[in-house]
Parts: C-alpha cells; structure tokens; sequence
C-alpha cells in the first residue's frame, strides 16, 4: 500500500518541489498540503495520514508546537475514555535550525535540510517505512517525539526554548552560513526584510519579523533599541548623544552604522552605560 502523507510548509516552492521528489518516489500518495500550523492539525485529525512532512518555522504555529496540539488533543481524549488514531510518523523540514538538526540525529523522527535532496528524501522515507512496518504504535511514536522536544530545550507547552541556539542561520547570496551570535553586530527590519549585520558581511534571516528573531538571540546580549532595530550590546562602539537628550549608537561594523534609541528606550540605554 503506498504511504499517505501530508506536506506542511509555509513556503509553496518548497512544498512544490517536495511533493515533485515524492512522485517521483512513486509509492508515497500526497493527500494534502497545509501553509501553517493550524491547518496543520486541522489535515492531520481529518485524514489521518501516515506520515507529515512538517516545517519547522511557520507563522502561528510552528512546527513544534503543531505535535503538542496533536499530542494534548490525544491526551484530552484519553482521559475522556475515548480511541484516538495514532500521531502519524513525522519528518521535519528545516532550513537552518541548527538544534533540531542535532536532535532528530536520535532517530526517534527524521528530518529534511532545505533545499531537499532526492537521495535524502528516499532515505527518509526508508526509515518511515521500516517504523510503518514495525507498528510504531501512537505511545511509542509520542515517546519519540517527547525525546526530541527535551532534546530541543522545549518541554511541553513551552512558548520559546529555554537556552538560545548559539549560532544563527544568516543567508548570503546562495549560501546558509552559520554565525556565532558574538559576531552579530545587529539586526534591522526593512521593507519585510530582516538584515543581520555582522563584523565581516551582511545577510538576510528568515525570521518574519523581529520578535520571531529576537526569540532565536541570547536576551542577556540582544537589546530592542528601537522597534527597527536588534543590537548586539557588546558590539556597540559608541554612544553618541544626539538631538533633545536622545541618543544613537554606532556600530562596530564595517560601515560604523549609527542606530538611533527610541526614546522608549534611552532610560534601560543609561541602565546599561551607567550614563
């Protein structure tokens, strides 16, 4: 029997070009595709699929949080003495997450790196099938997933990780490049376009919007100088005192960018200068 799956992603191209490798496969059935979370689990309790291709980063719910919705929803129903279906197998999407890479290296679930590879995509359909065929039952499957969400820092019902990943994804160009967040200057929102500044170049996050990037950034460093604005703290090069007691900070970049501080917040800038 071929293999029922859902494509979960945010982004059309790549839910395009994953299920033209599934096709291609020739005995995984595509039911359905889902832009976020909420449809997420919406398709997962309709259709009942074997298996979920599951984005990682995805407005409302992301993909962590779409399992504890499925996973609370399977706890409700058996304390109200009713069957629920069994989670299908899951294989993340990322493209950057450098934290769920290393944790789905368990095993308990796998996972596909952006842009997706047909040989990758056929090995992970490999391990699908081999659970499928052990009868990975539901307990067993949530076990799994408990096991990669501990491994993430996220316990249940977590609304943000308890420790930062320590490097950010940063696309130059072509490239995904892996940043230390010691060397992140800052970070600006233009346009929709969120740029982060480092010493030595300058790239764009795939965050949507600055919070969504704050919450990857270690807040004992970041600071929301303004709302256009993510600075690094120990980057700062200089204070300067600007127009009516306000202030801009320049940069330690290349281009000694000056920042300004909204007045919202010169009062924590003077906490953090002694000024």
């Amino acid at each position: 029997m071929p293999i029922s799956a859902i494509i979960i992603d945010d982004e059309q191209l790549a839910r395009e070009e994953l299920k033209y490798l599934l096709d291609s496969v020739g005995d995984v059935n595509v039911v359905a595709q889902g832009a976020n979370g909420i449809e997420a689990v919406d398709l997962i309790e309709r259709l009942h699929p074997d298996l979920v291709f599951l984005d990682v980063q995805m407005p409302g719910l992301d993909g962590f949080a779409v399992i504890e919705r499925l996973m609370e929803r399977n706890r409700l129903t058996n304390e109200a003495g009713k069957e629920h279906a069994a989670l299908p197998q899951i294989v993340f999407a990322t493209a950057y997450d450098q934290y769920a890479v290393r944790a789905f290296d368990v095993n308990a679930v796998d996972y596909l790196l952006k842009p997706f590879d047909l040989a990758r995509v056929e090995q992970a359909l490999e391990r699908v099938r081999n659970r499928l065929a052990g009868n990975a039952g539901g307990a067993q499957m949530e076990s799994q997933l408990d096991q990669v969400l501990r491994l993430l820092n996220r316990p249940r019902g977590a609304e943000r990780r308890t420790h930062p990943p320590a490097k950010l994804v940063v696309q130059a160009q072509s490239r995904l490049l892996l940043v230390d967040q010691t060397e992140v200057c800052f970070a600006a929102i233009d346009d929709g376009v969120i740029r982060v500044v480092t010493q030595h170049f300058e790239g764009q996050s795939k965050c949507r919007t600055l919070e969504e990037l704050q919450e990857l950034l270690d807040p004992a460093h970041f600071w929301r100088a303004h709302r256009g604005f993510l600075v690094n703290i120990d980057q700062i090069r200089e204070v300067v005192p600007w127009f009516k007691s306000s202030y801009q900070l320049r940069m330690n970049d290349k281009q000694r960018t000056e920042i300004p501080v909204s007045r919202a917040q010169t009062r924590r800038l003077r906490e953090l200068f002694n000024l």
